[in-house]
């Protein structure tokens, strides 16, 4: 696969880490599409930029509604023939312990971190299959890595992402496509706002690298597992945390 010019989605690119990667992969010469609920600053700066949808390419979707994100793949495949890359990122985290956290929170969790993410996949691959080549990185989370209280749905639904990203690493590697995850530490996102200073000083203390990870650290990681230079990279999940899991 070439290193620039591919085309690729990025679920949940109006903000935050997802932002981060539409930008940078733009940069980058990449054609880029994403959704979102709704557009965003960012995204109405995208799209004012590139009116006829070059490289840039943005529908409103909801994200637990896996008919719009079918017909949002269909889409990019229409418009650009082909889908390079498939970059997992959009997800929600609830907090609170299990026995008190509402069913229809639960349900949101699951179907937007995990189950949205294997139909999406499914709809990708099969482009990918017709090419014989592709790459799918899996935005994980080093909660599915070791437990913490107040975040088990959460935490299982990444726990989960590593497991699909391993069986299908295996499933697809015969068909050139390759399938990794990252694995991020903490860093500043909606998902991480809560953190008091208090706590955040204490993750520093723990880390061995002593500093939160930064969206930059976690697109350099992303942007080399889709290059040419990771060719003989799939099934892993890298862990992008400072060594605070070591």
């Amino acid at each position: 696969m070439s290193q620039t010019g591919k085309v690729v989605i990025v679920s949940g690119g109006s903000r935050g880490l997802g932002q981060a990667i539409v930008a940078d992969f733009l940069k980058a010469g990449h054609i880029v599409a994403t959704f979102s609920r709704s557009a965003t600053p960012f995204i109405e700066d995208c799209l004012r930029r590139d009116p006829d949808a070059e490289s840039f390419f943005w529908r409103p979707v909801d994200g637990t509604d896996f008919e719009q994100i079918r017909q949002f793949a269909l889409a990019v495949i229409d418009r650009y023939g082909r889908i390079d890359v498939l970059i997992n990122n959009a997800a929600i985290a609830i907090d609170g312990i299990l026995t008190m956290t509402p069913d229809s929170d639960i349900h949101r969790c699951l179907t937007l971190n995990l189950e949205a993410v294997i139909h999406l996949t499914r709809i990708c691959l099969k482009s990918m299959l017709v090419a014989k080549e592709g790459c799918v990185i899996n935005i994980s989370s080093i909660n599915g890595l070791r437990g913490h209280p107040g975040v088990a749905v959460y935490s299982a639904t990444k726990a989960a992402l590593d497991g699909l990203t391993r069986s299908l690493a295996r499933e697809m590697g015969p068909e050139g496509i390759r399938v990794n995850a990252v694995a991020p530490g903490y860093f500043a996102s909606d998902m991480t706002q809560h953190i008091t200073d208090k706590l955040e000083a204490a993750i520093i203390r723990r880390t061995p690298l002593k500093r939160l990870c930064t969206v930059e650290d976690l697109v350099g990681v992303i942007a080399f597992l889709m290059s040419p230079q990771a060719d003989f990279i799939t099934g892993q999940t890298i862990v992008v945390d400072g060594g605070v899991t070591c």
